[in-house]
């Protein structure tokens, strides 16, 4: 594929390519770079095609040789009928979010030991304001990296595979279409307003994940967010298992338009709880660690 090609010969890495086209003011996620590249998905909205643009620059090809490559978008009807019809049939993609910003957020994450097995439930309270009318729901990403028992002769000796977290509903939304991508490491997941909102309007919703972690490994002892875009405010708030608290702590955080990543080190109280707050923060992963 042409754009793989050009990404190849430049010689520049998906994080890099993101850092340059945030720097012509245009906000694509390392995850949709991926899909175009590969095939998976192909730009389409006006932000994409302005992206692709961009990226004719930043990979030093000439103009035009990638827009014009790129098949016409597929056609869509102006009825709202007929734009939940082809929401219902296209993919889900992060390239295509509903027209809300995430204004607030708050992780409130509980982390127990059992059976020789780590279990994390983060329960998030998420406030969101709509930028157009009629908006109903968000599209949730996160990492495939929680963990599930492997029985012997199921692809090795016992132990544990990686599977993606348990999605719920907690509050004032339900689950939608889930999809994963292997390659990718993500699941996109649908999550439907109880009710429509208009342009200016806020909804407050609570969902909930459930990760299980070996709890001798050093693979999942963090919990962070990746922003696409800033927020506002984030809370992220940790308690810790009496009988296993941990021996150091620290939030770490690393913006995608360039610097130093920060990290500094967070006392746990005499509860086992721990936590840290982002104001105006992103695009980049903020979360807190431990060992």
């Amino acid at each position: 594929m042409a754009l793989r090609s050009a990404i190849a010969t430049s010689g520049l890495g998906l994080d890099r390519i993101q850092a340059r086209l945030q720097d012509h003011g245009i906000a694509i996620s390392v995850t949709a770079l991926s899909y175009w590249q590969s095939g998976k998905r192909q730009p389409e909205r006006q932000g994409s095609i302005s992206a692709v643009r961009a990226l004719e620059e930043i990979l030093e090809v000439p103009t035009g040789s990638l827009l014009g490559l790129l098949p016409p978008p597929r056609p869509r009807g102006t009825s709202s009928r007929r734009l939940h019809e082809d929401a219902g049939r296209a993919p889900l993609s992060l390239d295509r979010q509903p027209d809300v910003t995430l204004v607030g957020l708050h992780d409130h994450c509980v982390v127990t030991e059992e059976d020789q097995v780590s279990r994390s439930t983060v329960t998030a309270k998420a406030v969101f304001r709509a930028q157009a009318d009629a908006q109903d729901r968000w599209l949730l990403a996160y990492r495939q990296d929680g963990l599930a028992p492997r029985a012997a002769g199921a692809g090795g000796a016992p132990g544990i595979d990686a599977v993606a977290p348990v999605l719920s509903a907690v509050r004032n939304c339900t689950v939608g279409r889930i999809e994963e991508d292997g390659d990718s490491g993500l699941t996109l997941a649908e999550l439907l307003f109880s009710r429509p909102i208009d342009t200016g309007e806020t909804h407050l919703m609570e969902y909930a994940l459930t990760y299980r972690h070996d709890p001798d490994s050093t693979a999942r002892k963090a919990h962070f967010r990746e922003f696409w875009k800033s927020i506002p405010e984030y809370l992220l708030e940790i308690d810790f298992e009496s009988a296993h608290p941990p021996e150091q702590c620290w939030r770490y955080s690393h913006r995608n338009n360039g610097g130093a990543a920060e990290s500094h080190d967070l006392t746990v109280d005499e509860h086992g709880r721990v936590h840290a707050i982002a104001t105006n923060f992103g695009p980049g992963v903020f979360g807190i660690g431990w060992i």
